[in-house]
């Protein structure tokens, strides 16, 4: 078992995670932020710690991989929100590569001629409600029940989580009932404008993914206990 210090993130990987971390554009109707951004610094390839994926680390021209796993306290449609971004960093500190996750999987985060890119920061627009992300926002309303889910849909899922967090957190027909309820008194209409949610400076927003993995139980608890 980690020590409490081991479970820390370092102060490298902090700052090495607050200037590569994406430029998030949220629309202006979101409803919920991230609370914390779970942070990974991968200097060998091998198994990501929060997603089902292994990252190669190992590829030409890359050194390592800043993997953010970003948590809400809520999607529109349920409690609970893991999101992720890997950013690769080549051998000179550049911008080797970026994939976002994307409703159970990943997209590739760069346009051709990486114009989404400026100096390391990676800007990625966030799904209403939903918070998948894309370097496009186009993608979003292509997908079915874009506009459903932020609507009479809001809360269909209840509380859901994570492969890893079985034994640790459960639900049932009550809880879900709860969080649907709360969730239907959330409902919002997209409203297609897009800004730039400034977090980079925020160290208390950066944090190991060990810390996190400890913290979701407890914050997933308190919400179901304040509803």
């Amino acid at each position: 078992m980690l020590s409490a210090e081991g479970m820390k993130l370092s102060e490298e990987d902090r700052r090495l995670a607050a200037a590569y971390a994406p430029c998030l554009l949220f629309d202006r109707s979101e409803p919920f932020y991230p609370v914390r951004f779970g942070v990974t610094v991968l200097r060998e390839g091998g198994p990501s710690p929060s997603f089902r994926r292994r990252l190669a680390v190992s590829r030409p021209g890359v050194e390592a991989v800043v993997e953010y796993a970003i948590y809400y306290d809520y999607d529109i449609q349920h409690l609970y929100d893991l999101e992720h971004v890997w950013v690769y960093i080549g051998s000179n500190g550049e911008v080797a590569d970026v994939e976002a996750s994307f409703h159970g999987k990943y997209l590739k985060g760069l346009l051709r001629g990486r114009t989404n890119l400026s100096n390391i920061r990676t800007s990625l627009y966030v799904q209403p409600g939903k918070h998948a992300l894309s370097p496009l926002p186009e993608v979003f309303e292509l997908l079915p029940g874009f506009a459903s889910c932020t609507q009479e849909e809001a809360g269909a899922d209840g509380l859901i989580y994570g492969d890893c967090f079985r034994g640790l957190l459960a639900s049932d027909e009550a809880t879900d009932q709860k969080v649907r309820r709360y969730l239907q008194t959330c409902r919002f209409t997209p409203s297609g404008v897009y800004g730039i949610w400034e977090y980079a400076h925020r160290k208390d927003l950066f944090v190991s993914w060990n810390e996190l993995f400890a913290e979701i139980p407890v914050r997933v608890r308190k919400e179901l206990e304040r509803l």
